[in-house]
């Protein structure tokens, strides 16, 4: 007797909460349509990413996502959207990741809901406390090239990646 395969899928879950909150950056993009269409061609990425199981698809279409964002700033897009737009894709991001890594370790059929929306939540406040801080930063300097928040909330990104143990 053959012990049943395990479906190493993400968990649809977290993928639930990528693909939305990937579509919540693209529709943040909808100032530029250049931007939204490159946004929305990079959600898609995500989804055929979490679909096959793909770190590289989802790095790609996340990377879409983000190409969007640049382009919503160079078409002179309000910051606030800029961030958001920006935050969404870094919490879309690692969430997929999250999600393609339990799929591998546990399968789809465990019980992971509350891991998930742990990780989701806390990869939320990050991304919102950083797109906050950039936000501030942004006003308290009287504004500037609309690029700059973009830049804060990378840097801050790179700088917890770099702290993580």
């Amino acid at each position: 007797m053959s012990t049943p395969a395990i479906d190493e899928s993400p968990p649809r879950a977290s993928t639930a909460i990528a693909v939305g909150v990937a579509i919540v950056g693209a529709l943040a993009l909808a100032v530029s349509g250049p931007a939204f269409a490159v946004g929305a061609v990079g959600v898609v990425g995500l989804g055929v990413g979490l679909r096959s199981v793909s770190r590289a698809a989802v790095t790609l279409g996340t990377v879409g996502l983000f190409c969007g964002t640049v382009l919503a700033g160079l078409a002179g897009g309000p910051p606030p959207l800029l961030l958001v737009a920006t935050a969404a894709t870094i919490v879309a991001w690692d969430v997929a990741e999250f999600a393609i890594g339990l799929g591998e370790t546990v399968g789809r059929a465990a019980d992971t809901r509350r891991a998930e929306l742990v990780h989701a939540g806390a990869s939320g406040a990050l991304a919102l406390a950083g797109a906050g801080g950039g936000l501030v930063i942004y006003r308290l300097a009287g504004g500037g090239p609309t690029l700059v928040p973009i830049a804060l909330l990378c840097g801050a990104v790179v700088l917890v990646i770099a702290l993580r143990p």
